[in-house]
């Protein structure tokens, strides 16, 4: 299973424990790749300006704060969005493309102290000081990943992730690529209708067994 999604995504944060229930539910059956998509590549222009006659950034961290309210692991700070604000997602997501290539499997705990940083912590990850510490925690070298991101490696990952985007016609984030790109699921999706996707996969191996998930 693929997951595209935007590391400012409050829908992506919320997802999160789907995907962690997918793998536990399915251990050893399927496996998870992280892959990003720009939706907030250009705050200034997602928040500032398309939010502009609705309350702007005041009215999005209110919005943010409506969507998690629903949800008991979602933790969102009270000033998200009002100060701290990221000017992009991209610098995350080059440090996860950067980490990705050094140890893969490191990707999903530092795109979690990403996200705590931000939506809990109301912490500016655009900057690479908060980057770095959320790399120290996920326990990730800080001088493998910056020397990774001198090489533009990241740079062409990342660029890879976009261009894949467009080929699977990936609406947004977050979005569930299965059976090699014949099954998409996107937005707020349920974990019963990943499970259910899943389990149709795994039990009709002559559909899926090629990609399994």
């Amino acid at each position: 299973m693929i997951v595209y999604s935007d590391a400012l995504c409050v829908w992506a944060y919320i997802a999160q424990a789907r995907v962690d229930e997918v793998k536990r539910r399915f251990a050893g059956k399927i496996s998870v790749r992280y892959s990003f998509c720009s939706v907030f590549g250009d705050t200034a222009q997602k928040i500032g300006e398309g939010w502009a006659d609705r309350g702007g950034y005041p009215a999005y961290g209110k919005h943010v704060r409506t969507v998690a309210a629903s949800f008991d692991h979602a933790r969102i700070h009270p000033e998200l969005w009002l100060r701290n604000r990221p000017a992009s997602s991209m610098p995350a997501h080059l440090v996860l493309k950067a980490v990705q290539t050094i140890e893969a499997e490191k990707c999903e705990p530092v795109l979690r102290e990403i996200r705590r940083a931000f939506f809990e912590n109301c912490l500016d990850i655009g900057g690479w000081r908060v980057l770095r510490s959320c790399l120290d925690s996920a326990g990730v070298s800080v001088e493998a990943v910056r020397a990774k991101l001198d090489s533009g490696l990241p740079h062409a990952k990342l660029e890879a992730d976009y261009r894949d985007r467009e080929a699977l016609t990936v609406q947004g984030s977050p979005t569930f690529i299965l059976n090699e790109g014949r099954q998409k699921l996107y937005g707020n999706v349920g974990y019963r209708i990943l499970e259910a996707n899943i389990n149709e996969l795994l039990d009709t191996p002559n559909a899926g067994a090629a990609s399994w998930c």
